[in-house]
């Protein structure tokens, strides 16, 4: 996840949890976002939103109201949280939809609800380091029943995050996002292709080289009082769509087109299950299965070379490849985190898995000086991404301007879906 802020225009651009992974489980990753675009692919474009039991309404709006500065291309969504087998219940809004992270993490400051909380295999209170590219979030781990829309999940493990009560441990590094400003919303709503936030390996020993170290058992609220620990994957922290009892197997997210010079806000829909109701089919969409680590192939331009890269919504821009790759100029100083091409740049590209799947898109690049401060959904904010996966070689990250126009389906590892199991992304 990180968070990238204009200056000039007072925009923050948003933070992205980034997740991919093997069979096991994802390996956790983080910012960025790749820009624009409204054509190319070959499944259906978005017309009138539906409705039901499984819709979820979202808005891509400024963020939060409390935010110093304003969010920019971030879909939000309202959940309610209640404590388990209760009717003692919150309404939750602005919290982020990412399919790029797995699970619910709410701010410890806009939680009026006690959630009791989890417990590792030692009885020790649970918390969690979440890391990200170039930050990560603390906070503990507790267990609510939540509700999205219509549909609704009892008793899961969420992360709340910014708790006070243990401080951070010396090994949970990188920028902290435990905060509204830092975090840039009230919680993430994660939706990722995977079961659940680690695997296998977070079941490991706590002293076993593969154990990653997101789980800590915590003894004390004294420094150290926190060490990793070892939690089943049964008690991690899940999908939330996998936890419901019917449209389990995925999601898509339906967001208009909008315009270059953008709009104020955009109202969408987070939609659970893939063929499981009449309004939630895959069409003629085209299926991407993602490979052993969670990831597609993007060729850029099309026909040219390969790059790694993922779709991931809660990323706030297109973060793709960079300058010296692109020809395209990153803004002056502390902007250089994105593109200010001089005049809007129209591009090509192919995203494909294997010989099977491919799909040219056409997406454009425009400068983020001179974008309209009024507005917070662009189709068209870009800036380089390079560093992960691979810390020597750029990528792509697909982040919010990719889901502008399009139907864009997230089927989740191991559940069957009318097109073959998870995990794979369609569009």
């Amino acid at each position: 996840m990180r968070r990238r802020q204009i200056f000039e225009v007072g925009m923050i651009l948003a933070w992205t949890l980034g997740c991919s992974g093997g069979s096991d489980g994802p390996v956790l990753s983080g910012f960025g976002g790749p820009g624009g675009g409204q054509t190319g692919g070959t499944g259906s474009v978005v017309g009138v939103l539906p409705s039901g039991p499984n819709v979820l309404a979202g808005i891509v709006d400024q963020g939060p109201a409390a935010l110093t500065v304003p969010y920019t291309n971030g879909m939000f969504v309202s959940v309610t949280l209640c404590q388990p087998g209760t009717g003692n219940c919150q309404i939750v809004d602005h919290l982020l939809v990412d399919t790029g992270s797995v699970g619910v993490r709410v701010l410890d400051s806009v939680l009026t609800l006690t959630l009791p909380a989890a417990h590792d295999g030692g009885g020790l209170a649970l918390a969690e380091c979440l890391p990200f590219v170039d930050g990560s979030s603390w906070g503990t781990v507790n267990i609510a029943d939540i509700q999205m829309g219509e549909e609704s999940a009892s008793s899961l493990p969420i992360q709340v995050v910014g708790v006070a009560t243990y401080p951070v441990p010396a090994d949970c590094t990188g920028l902290p996002a435990n905060d509204l400003n830092s975090l840039g919303a009230n919680g993430i709503l994660g939706v990722g292709t995977y079961l659940n936030d680690c695997g296998a390996d977070c079941a490991q020993s706590a002293v076993f080289r593969l154990n990653p170290g997101l789980y800590y058992g915590c003894s004390s609220a004294q420094i150290g009082g926190c060490q990793v620990t070892s939690v089943p994957i049964a008690s991690q922290i899940p999908n939330p769509v996998a936890m419901l009892p019917v449209d389990n197997n995925g999601v898509s997210i339906q967001l208009p087109a909008v315009p270059a010079d953008g709009e104020l806000s955009v109202q969408g829909v987070l939609v659970f299950g893939i063929g499981t109701q009449a309004n939630n089919g895959l069409g003629g969409a085209t299926v991407f299965p993602l490979d052993n680590s969670g990831y597609v192939e993007t060729a850029f331009p099309a026909g040219g070379a390969h790059y790694t890269s993922y779709l991931d919504s809660g990323s706030n821009a297109l973060f793709f490849l960079d300058e010296a790759t692109t020809k395209i100029p990153t803004c002056a100083a502390d902007q250089d985190v994105f593109y200010c091409p001089a005049s809007l740049v129209t591009l090509n590209a192919t995203i494909f898995q294997g010989s099977t799947s491919s799909a040219t898109l056409t997406f454009s690049v425009a400068n983020a000086d001179q974008l309209a401060a009024r507005n917070f959904a662009f189709n068209n904010l870009a800036g380089p991404m390079v560093g992960y996966p691979d810390p020597t070689q750029p990528s792509f990250d697909w982040g919010l301007p990719f889901f502008f126009g399009r139907i864009v389906f997230s089927a989740i590892d191991t559940r069957s879906t009318p097109s073959g199991d998870g995990p794979y992304f369609a569009f």
